[in-house]
C-alpha cells in the first residue's frame, strides 16, 4: 500500500509543525489572522466565522501542542535515523 497509516501520521505531523510555527508578526498579521483582529464580536460574543474559527485553531495549537510536538518530532527523528 503506497498511502499507508505511516505515511498518514507523517502527513498530520508536518501539518501541525506547519501551523504550529507560523509567526504572528511576520506572517498571520500580513493576511489578517491576529486574534485581535476581530472587530464585530459585541458583549464579549464569539462571532462564528470560517476565520475566527481558523484563528482560534492556529491559537489553540501553538499553544496547547507546543510541548507535546517537540517529544513526538524527537521520536519520529530517532525513528527514522535508527529504522528509516
Amino acid at each position: 500500500m503506497i498511502f499507508g497509516l505511516g505515511r498518514l501520521f507523517y502527513v498530520v505531523l508536518l501539518l501541525i509543525n506547519a501551523v504550529a510555527v507560523l509567526s504572528e508578526e511576520r506572517f498571520l498579521r500580513r493576511i489578517g489572522l491576529v486574534a485581535g483582529s476581530n472587530q464585530g464580536a459585541v458583549f464579549g460574543q464569539q462571532e462564528n466565522t470560517a476565520k475566527s474559527k481558523v484563528v482560534q485553531l492556529i491559537s489553540a495549537v501553538q499553544t496547547l501542542l507546543r510541548i507535546p510536538l517537540i517529544g513526538i518530532n524527537i521520536l519520529v527523528i530517532g525513528y527514522e535515523l535508527l529504522l528509516g
